[in-house]
C-alpha cells in the first residue's frame, strides 16, 4: 500500500488537485500492480515562501508550479517498475491535469511491510499484500 504526499502551488484549482490524485493513482494501479482501493494521497500547498527549487537542475526547464510526488511503498520493485511508473505519472498529470512533464518532480521511499500499520493498530505483516506484476 503505498502511501503518497503530493505538493502543488497554492492556486492550484481543487479540479485540478483532483486530476492530479487521480493520475497518480491510475498509474500506480498500471505501474505496479496497486489494487483500485488503496488510495491515499495526503495533498500539500506551497507558495514561492514555501518551496525554493531550481528551474533548469538537470537541463529541465520548471515553471513555479512544480509539482512534488512523494511516495512511500513497500521494498521490491525493480527498476523498470519505478521507470514505468514515473513515466505513467507524468504522462497522466500532462493529459489529465495540464501539468507538464518538466514540472512533475517525482521520488520514493522504501520500506519493508514491519514498517506499517493500515489500521485498527494491526501490523501489516499480519495482513496479506498484493504484489506488481514485474516489468
Amino acid at each position: 500500500m503505498p502511501f503518497i504526499r503530493t505538493s502543488v502551488h497554492k492556486d492550484t484549482t481543487p479540479a485540478q488537485r483532483q486530476a492530479i490524485v487521480n493520475g497518480i493513482h491510475q498509474a500506480l494501479i498500471d505501474g505496479i500492480g496497486m489494487p483500485a482501493d488503496e488510495l491515499f494521497n495526503m495533498v500539500d500547498d506551497y507558495d514561492e515562501q514555501k518551496f525554493f527549487f531550481s528551474r533548469t537542475f538537470n537541463g529541465y526547464q520548471r515553471s513555479d508550479r512544480v509539482v512534488v510526488v512523494e511516495i512511500t511503498m513497500r521494498r521490491g520493485r525493480s527498476d523498470a517498475m519505478k521507470r514505468a511508473l514515473y513515466a505513467n505519472i507524468a504522462a497522466n498529470l500532462e493529459k489529465d491535469a495540464g501539468v507538464a512533464p518538466c514540472d512533475v518532480f517525482i521520488f520514493t521511499h522504501e520500506n519493508d511491510y514491519s514498517d506499517w500499520s493500515v489500521g485498527g493498530g494491526k501490523f501489516a505483516m499480519a495482513i496479506a499484500q498484493q504484489v506488481g506484476p514485474d516489468a
